[in-house]
């Protein structure tokens, strides 16, 4: 079985821009929802609907992978699964190791659709000598003195860390001298990695910050539409058009 060390997907290679490659993730979803119902073809405009993206955008995208279609057909699902699967190396085996294994941790090592996906949690890892040997999600959890030794014997390129901001620097530089090469950071923190290293940081709070943001500024629209019809309703009756001027002159 072909592991993370031996084979990296060809999408640098290849001249795919970053913000398509940030797109593929998406028209894999929609296109696994359709091929789920087996639907066997899929226009650009339905497809783009489906991802959330406009299909003037999905068509160039495709063209970066050389699928363009058929006129009046549309794209073959199953053959955009596969194109798709393969540019993102999802089409071999992919080692994961999760290093902290609190409440996030252990959600992570219990959601199931890395396999689907391409993934394999190869181990669980936290620091505190009271987890060693505890199953979660039928995996023991092993200590991080055992790090290195599991990245080696695993071929593991990718790793996950899910620890407290204050320890997941330390973790991230053991992950990298180790041989990971990839990095997703659940850490509220800010990673500093060598030329080489990817690193992707998923922040919950953050996403939730820009929503409230959204929120705040949706809520100061209304305010503003409101204010006219307000400002009409105060006008004092004894004032005509001009403001100061009386609307009924006296005799």
């Amino acid at each position: 079985m072909a592991t993370g060390r031996t084979h990296r997907p060809a999408t640098r290679g290849r001249g795919i821009p970053e913000a398509t490659v940030a797109r593929l993730p998406l028209y894999l979803r929609a296109l696994t929802a359709l091929s789920e119902r087996s639907v066997p073809t899929v226009s650009s405009e339905e497809l783009a609907a489906a991802a959330g993206v406009n299909s003037a955008k999905l068509r160039k995208d495709f063209s970066y992978l050389g699928s363009y279609g058929t006129r009046g057909v549309g794209y073959d699902v199953e053959y955009l699964v596969y194109q798709i699967s393969r540019e993102l190396g999802l089409t071999q085996d992919w080692p994961v190791v999760i290093v902290g294994i609190g409440n996030l941790g252990a959600a992570l090592a219990n959601y199931g659709g890395f396999a689907s996906r391409g993934f394999r949690v190869a181990a669980l890892i936290d620091a505190d000598p009271q987890m060693a040997g505890k199953p979660v999600a039928g995996m023991p959890v092993q200590h991080t003195d055992e790090l290195e030794r599991i990245i080696q014997d695993n071929g593991v390129s990718i790793g996950v860390i899910a620890t407290p901001a204050g320890a997941a620097q330390q973790v991230c530089d053991r992950l990298v001298a180790a041989g990971v090469t990839s990095i997703l950071n659940f850490a509220p923190t800010v990673l500093t990695v060598p030329d080489g290293v990817d690193v992707r940081k998923v922040d919950l709070s953050i996403e939730l910050q820009i929503l409230a943001f959204h929120e705040q500024r949706k809520a100061g629209e209304e305010a503003a539409d409101t204010m006219p019809a307000v400002a009409a309703r105060k006008q004092p009756a004894d004032k005509g058009p001009d403001g100061d001027v009386p609307a009924v002159m006296p005799a």
